[in-house]
């Protein structure tokens, strides 16, 4: 029997926009970022993103784990919660790549994240019965993560 190998749907992108962010208890450590809006398209999924919720991050060492809740309001109106958790780390020079505002591509960062998603809407549940990854970039006040269905 031969190992399966799993493969990826791309199902669609979000462009979440973000404020700027907020310390935590006056460290650099812990930080929580605002979600003030977005889009969603895709071939499986179009909409907007809420302005609710938020990314709360913390950053050890060279990595920063990401804990994000939002709403996506898909076009036929129907509301969907998201939960995203991942990691971000880069080396030092795409990091300052990043921070000086360059546009940095997914392949040359790790920024990759999980998805779980709730609805009650039937049109949307498919996105309650399958695990969802992401592959992340940031762009000025916004973070873009395309989205897979894992197969």
């Amino acid at each position: 029997m031969s190992a399966f190998e799993p493969g990826l749907e791309f199902v669609f992108e979000l462009k979440v926009r973000v404020d700027d962010p907020l310390r935590v208890g006056g460290t650099p450590d812990l930080n929580v970022t605002p979600i003030v809006g977005g889009t969603v398209s895709g071939p499986r999924l179009n909409g907007r993103v809420l302005p609710v919720g938020a990314d709360w991050w913390v950053t050890r060492g060279a990595t920063t784990q990401l804990d994000a809740r939002y709403l996506i309001e898909a076009d036929d109106g129907a509301a969907i919660d998201v939960v995203n958790r991942g990691y971000w780390h880069a080396q030092d020079s795409v990091e300052q790549r990043v921070h000086a505002g360059e546009k940095v591509g997914e392949a040359e960062l790790y920024y990759r994240t999980a998805f779980v998603f709730q609805t009650g809407a039937e049109a949307h549940r498919w996105l309650t019965e399958a695990q969802f990854v992401g592959y992340a970039r940031s762009e000025p006040d916004t973070v873009c993560i395309r989205v897979f269905r894992l197969r």
